[in-house]
């Protein structure tokens, strides 16, 4: 019973630290609302749209994808923010790599729902 209870205590906490995450995102981040609100608008469209199940995971894992992203990107950002003000070459490298994860993955649930919809 120990051993499950200490497993519920740390499953408890965790979500509690994802779900913060969540909210300090919404409330901090631009980009994280407008992508959140693109997927409030295609899981509904997903779920119509998609055919059979495969379908309608692909649609919204995909747009799923660009918010894990974004919340990755984010992460980073505010590691580097943390360490100074000041322009260094890496921290502006680091910046860039994350911006260009999330248009990867942009670019990625575009083709899955071109190719879903009308391939």
């Amino acid at each position: 019973m120990d051993w499950l209870s200490r497993n519920l205590s740390r499953l408890w906490w965790a979500t509690r630290y994802s779900l913060s995450g969540l909210r300090t995102a919404w409330r901090h981040e631009q980009a994280f609302r407008q992508e959140a609100a693109v997927l409030i608008v295609l899981a509904p469209a997903a779920l119509w749209l998609g055919k059979n199940g495969v379908e309608r995971t692909l649609l919204v894992g995909s747009w799923l994808i660009v918010i894990i992203v974004e919340l990755i990107n984010t992460a980073i950002e505010s590691a580097i923010d943390r360490i100074g003000p000041e322009r260094h070459e890496l921290a502006g490298r680091a910046k860039d790599l994350g911006s260009a994860g999330v248009f990867c993955a942009i670019a990625l649930a575009v083709i899955v729902w071109i190719l879903v919809l009308f391939g």
